[in-house]
């Protein structure tokens, strides 16, 4: 995730609205898989949030949930690793939030759920409740390091190394947002990426957000020092950057990389943009859509976010194949899905 929007105007209607549909038969039509795995995307208790996505109205699950990858997956079969989504304030309910993912998994046997940990559980009550659930591994966040400011936290400070213990020995996944403010260019986050995933193979560590690679110097930095980790992957959530997945896919393959949507943040307008060492984010209230030569009309986040892995797919000339790989193929390895038996859209 993101950034948390803080009051439902921030985010627009999304049913047929024409420079979305226009942008889609252009830009990606002829691009998009007809089967997608959606490795990064999130459900919610309306009670557990301050925000909301129009259209949804009270909790956000299953069927909420297809109805929007509607707005940026016309006519696609979409399955998800669904993760829960949980906020400082109401961190004490976070089993709450698990219980809803794990009640929304009964409507696809080919969907997945995480099991959103923070830093003070205890470890044993984790592998407990996962199991119970029937949840498929971990998701922290570092909103929850007690640590100022959080977003230059360790790793260790909001996913503890006992938790990887465990997935390890469960043989789950585990979805990470690494912070500070260089992300793989962070000397720091890379070593923990590299130590952790040699002292825990059977664990399987997904980066979130290209590895967060929103400026992509910061990849094209830090990729190289992760080369031969076969339990290392990256989700592409939200990421509008090309070169972040470029790079993942040049210098550790393609077969490292998975589709995420990034729900609610997929129906955002406007797109995340790298600039100097760092990046930004432009929305629909953003004043820079008024140019001389004509007024801007932003789209979804998550039709820009699919052009840009467009463009990186394009650029590094894979095959049609490759691409449902990073679409579906890579995704369903990785958490056991059964692809031989799709979904209907």
């Amino acid at each position: 995730m993101i950034r948390v929007p803080t009051s439902s105007r921030e985010f627009p209607e999304v049913t047929e609205i024409q420079v979305d549909v226009d942008f889609f038969q252009r830009e990606l039509q002829s691009f998009l898989p007809d089967r997608i795995f959606d490795a990064h995307t999130h459900l919610w208790k309306n009670d557990l949030i301050n925000w909301s996505v129009p259209g949804i109205s009270g909790d956000c699950g299953y069927e909420q949930y297809q109805q929007c990858m509607q707005d940026i997956h016309p006519g696609r079969t979409t399955e998800a690793l669904f993760i829960p989504f949980v906020t400082v304030e109401h961190r004490e309910q976070s089993l709450v939030a698990n219980q809803w993912i794990a009640q929304q998994l009964e409507h696809d046997q080919n969907c997945r759920g995480l099991f959103f940990v923070k830093p003070e559980d205890d470890p044993e009550w984790i592998r407990e409740n996962v199991q119970q659930l029937g949840l498929h591994g971990l998701k922290c966040y570092h909103t929850m390091a007690a640590v100022t400011p959080t977003w230059e936290a360790d790793v260790d400070a909001f996913l503890p190394e006992s938790f990887v213990q465990v997935a390890d020995e469960e043989g789950w996944a585990i979805t990470l947002h690494i912070v500070k403010s260089r992300a793989l260019g962070d000397t720091a986050n890379v070593e923990w990426i590299r130590r952790t995933c040699q002292t825990y193979p059977n664990m399987k560590l997904i980066l979130a957000h290209s590895g967060r690679g929103f400026q992509p110097a910061h990849n094209l930095e830090g990729l190289p020092d992760l080369v031969g980790l076969d339990n290392l992957y990256f989700d592409t959530s939200a990421n509008c950057e090309p070169i972040a997945h470029q790079a993942i896919i040049r210098i550790l393959g393609h077969d490292r990389l998975m589709y995420g949507t990034d729900l609610p943040v997929s129906h955002n307008r406007g797109r995340s943009l790298s600039t100097a060492d760092t990046f930004l984010w432009l929305y629909e209230n953003t004043p820079v859509w008024e140019e001389n030569h004509g007024c801007i009309e932003p789209v979804l986040i998550g039709l820009e976010h699919l052009r840009s892995l467009k463009w990186a797919c394009w650029s590094e000339k894979l095959t049609d194949s490759q691409v449902e790989d990073i679409f579906y193929n890579n995704a369903a390895k990785l958490l056991g899905v059964d692809n031989e038996t799709p979904t209907n859209p």
